[in-house]
C-alpha cells in the first residue's frame, strides 16, 4: 500500500497553476492541482475516463459540460463524464485532487494549464 499526505508540499506557482502527479500508473493516475486566486486551467476533457475532483482548500469557479458556472469549495466533490468539457478559475489559493483512471496513455501530462483565461471572467 502507498500512503501520500494530500496537505503536505504544496506549491503554487505565479506563473500558472501548477499539477503534481502524486501516483501514476497503468491504472490511473491522481494528480495535486494547486492554483493561485484568478489563475484558471482552460477548457479541456479526459476522452476516455471520467473526472473526479475533490475540493481540499480555497473556492473556485468549475464549468462543466453543461456551461453552468458553479462556486465550490473544500469537501466537495465534482464529477465529470469522459469527454466532458471542464474549466478551473481560481477565486481563492484553490487546491484540488483529480483522479482519472482506465485512461490511455496515463503516464500523460495533466492538461493545459494557463495563467489566466479572459474568456472565463
Amino acid at each position: 500500500m502507498k500512503s501520500i499526505n494530500l496537505f503536505e508540499d504544496w506549491q503554487f506557482d505565479n506563473n500558472g497553476p501548477h499539477a503534481n502527479p502524486l501516483h501514476v500508473d497503468r491504472n490511473g493516475r491522481a494528480i495535486l492541482f494547486t492554483l493561485k486566486c484568478e489563475q484558471t486551467i482552460r477548457e479541456h476533457n479526459a476522452p476516455s475516463s471520467p473526472f473526479y475532483a475533490i475540493i481540499l482548500s480555497g473556492r473556485g469557479i468549475f464549468t462543466g459540460g453543461d456551461g453552468i458556472e458553479r462556486i465550490v469549495g473544500p469537501n466537495t466533490l465534482l464529477v465529470f463524464e469522459p469527454g466532458e468539457q471542464h474549466t478551473v478559475r481560481a477565486l481563492d489559493e484553490l487546491a484540488f485532487i483529480g483522479f482519472l483512471h482506465g485512461a490511455p496513455g496515463a503516464q500523460i501530462t495533466p492538461p493545459i494549464l494557463s495563467k489566466t483565461d479572459e474568456g472565463l471572467r
